[in-house]
């Protein structure tokens, strides 16, 4: 077994607990964050069933993002869907034999690929072009979409310029899966990308990336607008009036 292929296989299965345990523990710690204050934004829903309808449309539409900025939108959502379907494109090399509609999306994820780019660079310019936007960025968020390209155009290269073992690939991965390991295919552009995935899943905890998970405890967007109707109590504050009575 080479070298590379231990460090690698060491590589991810770090990467993964890093990223599994982090995710749980900052989702724990949203949970467990008290909403003292009744702060929905705004034309609001009155019902719970209105709250999932909102966050339905927030998550599938972006409809806050529609709403306030139509040229941001537009990038954004290339970006989201794109690598959504890269994502799930990527499932292929977990799965023996591929689920069918995995095998089906095959060739939209490759095109997927460039929207996600091109949604990532339209990003990446209001950061640089837009004033007020450029003011309030850190080097930080420069960071962060400049790797997210980098893995975009790694896999990008992988499929049209250098291609690869994709048959080794899959094995490596699966290998990794049930614990016996398979050598990783030594070509220098898929040993850059997955240490790029590597890095993202690492940071992914720590980052502003964790909007994904970090919408449905927002206050603003998951809060019934009944304030009149009901009395709100943060559950601490429920269980200090308790006491008090």
């Amino acid at each position: 077994m080479s070298f590379l292929t231990i460090v690698y296989a060491l590589l991810f299965y770090v990467a993964t607990a890093l990223l599994v345990v982090g995710l749980a523990s900052k989702i724990r710690q949203y949970a467990k964050t008290p909403a003292p204050l009744k702060i929905p934004t705004t034309p609001a829903p009155v019902t719970r069933s209105g709250v999932v309808m909102r966050m339905f449309r927030e998550l599938v539409f972006f409809e806050s993002l529609f709403k306030s900025n139509k040229w941001i939108w537009i990038f954004g959502w290339m970006f989201h869907y794109g690598m959504f379907l890269v994502l799930a494109r990527h499932l292929r090399y977990f799965t023996d034999p591929v689920w069918t509609w995995v095998d089906l999306i095959q060739p939209f994820g490759m095109y997927a690929a460039f929207a996600m780019s091109a949604g990532l660079l339209g990003l990446w310019a209001r950061r640089i072009l837009v004033d007020r936007v450029r003011y309030i960025s850190a080097l930080s968020d420069h960071l962060m979409l400049a790797l997210l390209f980098a893995i975009a155009g790694t896999g990008l290269m992988m499929d049209y310029v250098v291609h690869t073992d994709i048959v080794a690939v899959k094995e490596f991965f699966r290998g990794l899966m049930y614990f016996s390991w398979k050598p990783i295919p030594e070509d220098p552009v898929l040993l850059v990308h997955l240490g790029l995935v590597a890095l993202l899943m690492i940071i992914f905890p720590i980052s502003k990336l964790l909007h994904a998970p970090g919408v449905f405890f927002s206050p603003t967007r998951n809060q019934v607008d009944n304030p009149r109707e009901q009395r709100h109590l943060a559950p601490w504050a429920a269980e200090l009036e308790k006491n008090r009575s």
